[in-house]
């Protein structure tokens, strides 16, 4: 099916570094990610009395220092690229538009792996939830769903989690609800993000209380899904472009949903 742009158009851009002071940033990451200087040092190729001086302001770092420090410290493209503002130089990672004709070839190759994983559930979406694209069988996620949660820009999370959503048909709701929560809660942590924690507090006020801790198989949380046909139990993958250099493209994930049992893959073969 054709990538949904109108989906993504009044999503804002993820929240990023502020880019007032070089050596606070830089003191901040380090401190959020649990290093010392000599551990940053170390990661970063240089000294640790070097890196000293420049988180005191001692010292102004190259082009090539900087992205180095952004990459020992984890930072998103769209961090780096604030780190570099930070620093004083230009931005090293481009941003492009969805419907840009540089992203066609990102275009087609998620159309090929959403066909691909026909006939289970597969969308793409952006950082905090926007839907971007999804093939035919995404429908056995949004059937009964309100109208107004499936108008664009549809947030998968709040369609995931919404009492008017999916949440009336996950069986195991608290749990499978939960699981999502806790990891939008530890990327808001990780980047300092508080649009992301914002919508973390959103989705948990949708939730009922966990009655068990139970993990029903030992290595993952399933989503339980009642359809006409039954029940559906299924397992959720989560896929990022590891190696672009795009902020948009990098920004995107794959979610794909695969069936755990013979009877969840055969209801999802005749659909």
């Amino acid at each position: 099916m054709p990538l949904r742009y109108n989906a993504l158009v009044s999503e804002p851009a993820p929240t990023t570094v502020d880019p007032a002071d070089f050596p606070a940033q830089v003191r901040r990451w380090r401190t959020l990610r649990g290093l010392s200087q000599l551990e940053l040092a170390h990661l970063a190729g240089t000294t640790q009395r070097y890196l000293s001086f420049i988180e005191r302001g001692r010292s102004q770092p190259g082009r090539a220092i900087v992205l180095r420090l952004a990459a020992s410290l984890g930072l998103t493209l769209r961090e780096r690229n604030a780190l570099l503002l930070a620093a004083g130089f230009a931005a090293q990672y481009p941003e492009s538009a969805l419907d840009a004709p540089l992203l066609r070839p990102v275009h087609e190759a998620l159309r090929r792996i959403l066909d691909g994983h026909l006939p289970y559930p597969a969308l793409v979406a952006r950082p905090y939830g926007a839907l971007v694209a999804a093939n035919r069988a995404f429908d056995v996620l949004t059937e009964g769903a309100a109208p107004e949660l499936l108008e664009p820009p549809l947030n998968v999370f709040r369609l995931a989690l919404h009492p008017d959503g999916m949440a009336r048909r996950v069986i195991n709701l608290a749990e499978w609800g939960r699981h999502i929560i806790d990891n939008q809660r530890a990327r808001a942590r990780q980047h300092q993000d508080p649009r992301l924690a914002a919508l973390a507090d959103e989705l948990t006020g949708y939730l009922p209380a966990v009655q068990s801790a139970q993990d029903p198989l030992g290595f993952a949380v399933p989503l339980r899904l009642r359809c006409p046909e039954g029940e559906l139990q299924l397992l959720t993958t989560r896929t990022t472009f590891a190696t672009a250099v795009d902020v948009t493209v990098a920004e995107l994930h794959l979610e794909a949903f695969l069936p755990l049992d013979e009877e969840s893959a055969a209801i999802l073969r005749a659909r």
